[in-house]
């Protein structure tokens, strides 16, 4: 039977086109085990096509028809053929990682076809240090980064002796890991009762919009944090894109950005965004292409409410943006910190004033412009409502394997969108803050220099901190 697509699921659906795919993805590169033999990837592969039973999130595809009125609605695939999600494939020598960046670049540019299931995944071979890789998409009305990323953990254990372990549209893997059914098994009738509840929570809060909304227009006025900006500058990043992509990853240990962040008083995000901050200068600078305002950030952060949880419909925890100066305009770097803790710091305030309802309310309100630009065709021409999105996500603490192969890097694949040419996504692992810097290839030439940048701006902060 089908089942009716939610707005926001559409919404994914609809803003879809050639220059612009909708889809999230990760890379993972795994360690073979010490008992792995000479053909551990096509191993892997072929116990994947050999998966019984696809848990229901991955057989299901997007259509529309006279039956549901010509409204889109989720239907399951009855010719859902295995082979053409799960794919092997081998890197050219000399087997580097920027042949494998290049790969990734390449499948993350084409599109997921309508027909089929929205999802694919790579077992990638050929790495001249041994290693596979694992290159996972999936369409963002599937899931949203945060519930891929739960996805592609679920398939993953600490104990390395493990073995026979279900990859995530493995329906065993469903009843195995509650991550996964908090993804996979939702409730189709879930959607509109939420629905229900959203539109509940907003009219009990409905009072203290008016207040939040001036208070929120008000910072943007005066050019101060909050989840709405006035003030980004035009820039390179803000224009209309292709569908080619360039991706770009590297990582760095947690210890050093913790002890940036304990000797410079501010938090380990900040240093995250300092980081991104340097880069980006420097690459527009390099490029001649650095405006003299600071750029602006669009940083999703999780909340406390200081409402009641009566007050804000049920929850005391919210998901809101708060949009950042990341001080590009700044050439010392102990400046940069502090003037960004100092914007994170105001954004928050701000908006933990609010009940998590109109945390919504407001956020949704700062990224309105960045739709309707694009709709409007005016990128390029008037102020973005940001430059760039920056988002930090935790990931696993510990070391992860899968079937006896040690996870030594994972890395988010994102959405550039019309407008936002570059997407910066971390993810810590282990010891590690995991770096995926995902681009257009035509508007964000180089893209793999801004890792240069990364590296220098970090030993840049160590060095203005004084822990070097």
């Amino acid at each position: 039977m089908p089942a009716p697509i939610d707005p926001t699921s559409l919404a994914f659906l609809l803003t879809e086109n050639r220059n612009q795919p909708m889809h999230v993805a990760g890379l993972q590169l795994f360690e073979k085990p010490a008992d792995a033999g000479p053909h551990f990837a096509r191993e892997l592969y072929e116990s994947a096509l050999a998966t019984e039973d696809v848990a229901p999130l991955f057989r299901k595809r997007p259509s529309r028809s006279i039956g549901s009125l010509g409204q889109w609605a989720w239907t399951d695939d009855n010719e859902f053929d295995i082979e053409h999600h799960v794919r092997h494939s081998a890197l050219p020598e000399p087997g580097r990682v920027r042949e494998l960046l290049e790969l990734v670049s390449r499948l993350h540019g084409q599109m997921l076809a309508r027909d089929r299931p929205l999802w694919e995944a790579h077992i990638i071979e050929g790495l001249d240090d041994g290693r596979i890789a694992m290159y996972t998409k999936l369409h963002h009305s599937l899931v949203d980064g945060i519930s891929a990323m739960k996805l592609m953990q679920s398939m993953l254990s600490s104990d390395p002796d493990r073995r026979n372990m279900p990859l995530p549209f493995d329906a065993r893997a469903t009843l195995r890991n509650k991550k996964v059914r908090e993804v996979t098994e939702r409730s189709l009738t879930e959607v509109p009762m939420e629905a229900l509840r959203t539109a509940m929570g907003v009219t009990a809060d409905a009072a203290g919009l008016p207040a939040a909304l001036i208070k929120t227009l008000t910072k943007g006025v005066r050019n101060e944090a909050s989840a709405f900006s006035f003030y980004a500058p035009k820039s390179m990043f803000n224009v209309n894109i292709t569908g080619s992509r360039r991706f770009a990853a590297d990582d760095w240990p947690l210890e050093r950005i913790r002890t940036i962040s304990k000797a410079s008083r501010t938090t380990m995000n900040d240093v995250v965004l300092a980081m991104c901050g340097g880069a980006v200068r420097n690459y527009l600078r390099e490029v001649n292409r650095l405006p003299s305002d600071s750029l602006v950030a669009m940083v999703p952060v999780g909340l406390k409410s200081r409402k009641s949880e009566s007050e804000a419909g049920g929850g005391g925890n919210a998901v809101g943006s708060v949009m950042v100066k990341l001080g590009t305009d700044l050439a010392d770097p102990a400046d940069r910190l502090a003037a960004i803790n100092a914007s994170m710091r105001a954004g928050k305030d701000a908006l933990e004033s609010m009940t998590p309802n109109q945390i919504i309310a407001m956020s949704a309100l700062g990224m309105a412009p960045s739709l309707a630009i694009p709709m409007l065709r005016l990128n390029g021409i008037v102020r973005p409502p940001f430059n760039v999105i920056i988002s930090n996500v935790p990931g696993p603490r510990s070391t992860q394997y899968l079937n006896g192969a040690k996870m030594t890097g994972t890395y988010p694949v994102s959405v550039p969108m019309q407008g936002m040419a570059l997407n910066i996504t971390c993810n810590s692992y282990a010891d590690d803050m995991a770096f995926g810097l995902t681009g257009c290839r035509r508007t964000v030439p180089h893209l793999q220099r801004l890792l240069v940048h990364l590296d220098e701006e970090l030993a840049a902060l160590e060095n203005a901190s004084g822990v070097a």
